[in-house]
C-alpha cells in the first residue's frame, strides 16, 4: 500500500480556510461550517441531529452554532430555516410563531384585519408590530413582502 496515492473509492474535496480567520466565529460554528460543506449539495442537507452526531456537539450547540452563522452572514435566512424548520427557532417568541403561522395561511391580510383578529385574544396593534419586528430581524418575512413593510 502506498501512502502517497488515494484509495479507491476515497473522496476529494477542497475546504476554504477562511472560517478559521472570520472574526467572531466559535468552535461549534467553524465544526458546524466544516460539517455542511462535507455536504455534496444543498439539496441533500442533514437535518439537526446529523449536523450533532458528525460535528460532536449536542443539538443546543448546532442550533446556537447555526444562528450565529446566519447573524455573521455565512448562512443565509433561507438555509437555515431549511435546516431548523420554522417552528424550531428558540430566538422567536411564540406570539412571533403564531402570527408567522397566521401569514403562512393568510398572505395577503391586511394589518387592519389582523389587528381587528387579534384584538379578540387581547393583543393590541403594538404587539402585532413587535411580533413582526422580530420576523423581520431573524429573516422569516423574505417571502411576505407586504408584511415587511408593516414591519420596518
Amino acid at each position: 500500500m502506498s501512502y502517497g496515492q488515494p484509495h479507491e473509492g476515497a473522496r476529494n474535496f477542497t475546504l476554504s480556510d477562511d472560517i478559521f480567520r472570520q472574526p467572531g466565529v466559535d468552535i461549534f460554528s467553524q465544526m458546524v461550517y466544516i460539517v455542511l460543506k462535507g455536504f455534496a449539495s444543498e439539496a441533500h442537507l442533514p437535518d439537526i441531529s446529523v449536523i450533532s452526531k458528525l460535528g460532536r456537539m449536542s443539538d443546543k450547540q448546532t442550533m446556537k452554532a447555526l444562528q450565529n452563522l446566519v447573524e455573521l452572514k455565512i448562512l443565509s435566512h433561507k438555509l437555515f430555516r431549511r435546516l431548523v424548520g420554522d417552528f424550531q427557532d428558540d430566538r422567536l417568541s411564540w406570539a412571533a410563531k403564531g402570527l408567522l403561522l397566521f401569514c403562512k395561511e393568510h398572505p395577503q391580510v391586511e394589518l387592519e384585519h389582523l389587528v381587528e383578529l387579534a384584538g379578540q385574544s387581547g393583543e393590541d396593534e403594538e404587539s402585532i408590530r413587535r411580533s413582526l419586528q422580530e420576523l423581520y430581524l431573524y429573516g422569516y418575512l423574505d417571502d411576505y413582502p407586504e408584511w415587511q413593510q408593516i414591519a420596518n
